[in-house]
């Protein structure tokens, strides 16, 4: 006998339009969609009902494990609070990403990350999980010990996405050196000797390290069959590289003008949701609210702040003219799926897995009630 639930009364957000109404769900996917109220089932108030939010790039699930500077947490612990604050935050499918290259920002070490990698497995196995978890791969091209980091992941088929990043001073997000200075220094508490010192050091790392590791890591993962993104791409030179190099998502572009570029290319342009709540970048490059306006924003990703996704979809609805609310809800939805080839979720359609979040909208703040995965009940 097949497993069956209904969903009635609620605001359906299809791929293009909003409507009224109710969803039968069948075994995990959906089996039906209607205009007409059904009987019985779940009565959603007039709530919205949206497709469960993908998530291609957040770095959360680190500082669950190192939550203080030498502090370590049990792994497992570390990713089911993880993984918790993902699913009530409505994202249904993630990309935990994970550090591949020890930069001066890191806090754990390449054997760490491939024992936070293996907890996620061994939680995926065990049932533990409410998200459905996959791995995109952080590359720091600029440090010698990259390449070693990603062989960490070889036969992984649980990564699904890698990024090639450099963050040397002089470099794309940090092309201009006292924007560097201001983040890193005094993050790092050096004075100008030290700090100038230091900046020598990573800037010949990069031109050691950066190209080399850049193409193996590409090469390796277009055998593999894994998506590609460029991070960070501030001129038309670097989108001329990403497209050399076969890049499918071209993430926080730092200019109009790259974004623009990687658009025509063919890309997938994608932003931090952070950025369209704040109005701007935390390190003052483009605002993705004027990318979305511009036509040249195609995925939203919640980058430090696992609920900033949902609220900025809700956000550029009301805040943007030329973006309604199915247009936003693409953008977290059924574009990160096809940008890393997941075509069984992302749009409530016939036929496809009943990942599904109730949201009701309180102050202007979209507030997650209920969460579905396969139309199994998660939050």
């Amino acid at each position: 006998m097949s497993a069956e639930l209904v969903l009635n009364n609620a605001k359906i957000v299809l791929e293009d339009e909003v409507i009224s109404g109710s969803i039968l769900i069948r075994d995990g996917k959906i089996a039906d969609i209607s205009e007409r109220s059904a009987t019985g089932g779940e009565n959603f108030e007039g709530d919205y009902l949206i497709p469960g939010l993908i998530e291609l790039h957040t770095d959360h699930l680190e500082g669950h494990y190192v939550p203080r500077p030498r502090v370590r947490w049990n792994p497992i612990a570390a990713v089911l609070a993880h993984d918790a604050q993902i699913a009530t935050s409505g994202i249904t499918t993630v990309l935990d990403a994970l550090r591949v290259g020890l930069d001066e920002d890191a806090e754990v070490s390449a054997p760490e990350v491939r024992k936070l990698a293996d907890a996620v497995e061994d939680s995926v196995k065990q049932g533990r999980l409410r998200a459905d978890h996959y791995f995109h791969l952080r590359c720091e091209v600029s440090v010698p010990d990259c390449l070693e980091g990603f062989h960490y992941f070889d036969g992984d088929d649980r990564v699904r996405l890698a990024s090639l990043m450099d963050h040397a001073p002089g470099q794309r997000q940090f092309v201009n050196l006292e924007t560097y200075a201001y983040y890193y220094q005094r993050k790092l508490k050096l004075s100008d000797h030290d700090f100038n010192l230091y900046c020598d050091r990573r800037m010949a790392e990069s031109a050691t390290n950066s190209a080399v590791q850049r193409k193996a890591i590409s090469d390796l993962c277009r055998e593999r069959g894994i998506r590609l993104a460029s991070h960070d791409d501030a001129t038309i030179a670097h989108v001329d590289e990403a497209v050399e190099q076969g890049i499918h998502v071209a993430e926080f572009p730092t200019t109009l003008e790259a974004a623009a570029a990687s658009k025509q290319a063919g890309m997938s342009v994608l932003m931090g949701a952070p950025n369209v709540v704040r109005g701007g970048s935390h390190s003052g490059n483009v605002s993705a609210r004027e990318l979305a306006e511009q036509g040249h924003l195609d995925i939203l990703s919640s980058d430090y702040i696992p609920f900033s996704l949902i609220q900025s979809t809700f956000f550029l609805s009301e805040a943007v003219d030329s973006i309604s609310l199915p247009d936003a809800v693409r953008l977290v939805t059924k574009n990160p799926a096809q940008a890393i080839g997941f075509d069984d979720r992302g749009v409530i359609e016939i036929g496809k897995r009943a990942d599904l979040v109730r949201v009701r909208v309180d102050e202007h703040i979209p507030v997650v009630r209920t969460v579905w995965r396969e139309g199994r009940r998660v939050v």
